[in-house]
């Protein structure tokens, strides 16, 4: 019999639970799925999950094993690569929510137009979509 269904969760250290609740909600243009002390969860475009967990959380379940995060605060160590319809429309809509801009929405050489922000933990944002090739 097969077991439950399984996503991949990308983790997220974040210094202020409810801030990062607040942006992720916006960008995302959604509400949490999983909304509980030390842990809040977003549904991602194809099938991941997205987490956000305070980095006292992490430190105190790992200890001194774990660097302690706060220590990298604001220095960019994940990027979420996020599909949406207009890159610019979503980039106008994070920078409302707090992040702060980095690159505008451009076509890119890989074949995406992605717009680049910071989030309010310093995690790069890059809001893509195919780039549209005239003919």
């Amino acid at each position: 019999m097969p077991g439950p269904a399984r996503s991949t969760h990308l983790i997220l250290y974040v210094a202020d639970a409810a801030r990062s609740k607040a942006f992720w909600r916006e960008v995302l243009g959604r509400a949490p799925r999983l909304d509980v002390h030390g842990m809040t969860e977003f549904d991602l475009p194809g099938g991941a999950v997205l987490g956000l967990m305070p980095e006292s959380g992490i430190k105190r379940l790992l200890g001194d094993a774990l660097p302690d995060p706060s220590r990298a605060r604001g220095i960019p160590r994940a990027e979420v690569y996020l599909p949406v319809d207009d890159p610019a429309r979503a980039l106008a809509r994070a920078l409302a929510a707090g992040a702060t801009a980095l690159d505008e929405a451009l076509p890119r050489t890989w074949g995406h137009e992605v717009a680049y922000a910071l989030d309010p933990d310093g995690h790069v944002l890059a809001l893509w979509r195919p780039s549209v090739v005239a003919t």
